[in-house]
């Protein structure tokens, strides 16, 4: 039997490089659509709500990518056809999202944001789904850790650059204040930037990857189901199960936490920080440029942190420090309540970093370990749920939890996420991972 070759250290940064471009994108529409939202007309009660646009996309996408695409086979690969989709419709999407009061002129502002935002992120997921999957094919179960690492790498990356253009062009001379009823020029044209990346990184992943073909994919998943303790397929579909429902009690308080602080952030800052609550006003897009650059910092600890994340977990045990990792992550969230200085926010991001190093490694790390080859696309996409349902359930609670836990104060939000994330560390001990090291 063949077993999976040992890639080179350039190859799994070709198969995680499209992802660089993609998370330019998603990032600049997570840390920009509350504010989007808000010069559009939306009331901060609304925003939570408003936010499950963009989990509703990836809680049907997903499941139905990995699905479809463990049954693809073309000359481009499987996986890639996918990519290419994606690429296209996102693209569409990143241009239209900061121009949402051209689509108003036929529906009210605000929802063509929102179904802007639902589209988008329905694009983002044809392409992210199938990136999770092609390091699940291409690497074998000794690199499983350094392919998410890498892709976690290159993900964070990506999160810098998404998170710190629209400071940057504000810095250097564009306009950071919104008309009313549209979205600042610092803001649409790191958008437009973001649309470049998104295309030539993708672009380069579709064309210097080589997906294996069907017969030889067979016989390396003959292999590795032959390395296994447990060699029937019922057993390693059970096995699947049993991880995904461990790790989605670990998913579900840590996604919950990071949903709030996406929806609340610039928001809450705006009130502490600057003392404004008007998404017109030149102070609250500072805020907005603000937590852009907080986003930017968690992100560079992270990719720094995952670098070295494999000898980490293989000296002190992956769960143990995934769930050391979560509670630094939840004390550096409600550490957030008590700052109220721009600067010193930067602090608690050292900690929130490693926390979010952990959560876009680990659980896909577990899984890919139990997973049965030949449908890695199907449960990476299940296990891509576990991400989206915490945030349709923080967006179902959102309403509730600022007018009665936060007493209508943006801010008291980093609480509710701080407890989240605690709880989060609790939960691993539930996980079942079958690497010790």
């Amino acid at each position: 039997m063949l077993n999976k070759p040992t890639l080179r250290y350039g190859q799994i940064w070709n198969i995680n490089f499209g992802f660089l471009g993609t998370q330019i994108c998603f990032t600049l529409v997570m840390t920009n659509t509350s504010r989007i939202l808000s010069a559009l007309g939306a009331d901060t009660n609304e925003l939570a709500f408003l936010w499950l646009a963009a989990p509703l996309a990836g809680l049907f996408m997903q499941p139905l990518i990995g699905y479809f695409s463990d049954r693809t086979w073309t000359r481009l690969g499987r996986r890639i056809p996918y990519i290419l989709a994606g690429l296209v419709v996102s693209a569409i999407m990143m241009f239209l999202m900061p121009n949402s009061h051209i689509i108003s002129r036929v529906m009210p502002p605000v929802l063509a944001g929102v179904s802007i935002l639902f589209l988008m992120q329905s694009a983002f997921n044809v392409s992210m789904q199938p990136y999770r999957s092609l390091v699940g094919d291409m690497v074998n179960s000794k690199q499983s850790n350094q392919g998410y690492s890498v892709q976690t790498i290159v993900s964070n990356l990506g999160a810098i650059v998404g998170s710190c253009l629209p400071f940057l062009l504000a810095y250097i001379g564009f306009s950071n204040q919104a008309d009313e009823g549209r979205v600042a020029a610092s803001v649409s044209v790191s958008f437009y930037i973001g649309i470049g990346f998104l295309v030539l990184t993708n672009l380069w992943t579709c064309f210097s990857v080589k997906e294996y073909p069907p017969k030889l994919f067979e016989e390396y998943n003959k292999s590795e189901s032959a390395n296994k303790t447990d060699d029937t397929t019922s057993t390693d579909n059970k096995k699947t199960i049993i991880t995904i429902l461990q790790l989605s009690i670990v998913q579900l308080f840590s996604w919950f936490a990071f949903y709030y602080i996406w929806v609340y952030a610039t928001d809450g800052i705006a009130v502490t920080v600057w003392n404004t609550s008007d998404p017109h006003s030149v102070e609250y897009n500072h805020a907005g440029n603000w937590f852009g650059i907080l986003t930017g910092v968690y992100s560079v600890i992270a990719a720094i942190f995952s670098v070295f994340l494999p000898r980490i977990t293989d000296k002190f045990g992956r769960k143990n420090f995934y769930s050391f990792s979560l509670v630094l992550g939840g004390i550096g969230m409600l550490s957030m309540f008590f700052i109220h200085d721009q600067y010193l926010l930067l602090l608690p991001m050292f900690l929130i970093g490693i926390a979010w190093a952990m959560i876009l490694t680990m659980p896909f790390s577990i899984l890919a370990n139990v997973v049965p080859s030949n449908k890695m696309g199907l449960y990476m996409g299940l296990l891509n749920v576990t991400i989206v349902i915490p945030q349709v359930a923080g967006g179902l609670l959102g309403h509730f939890l600022f007018e009665n836990v936060a007493g209508s104060r943006p801010f008291a939000m980093f609480l509710v996420s701080g407890v989240s994330l605690l709880i989060g560390a609790v939960s691993v001990i539930f996980i079942n991972d079958p690497v010790k090291k």
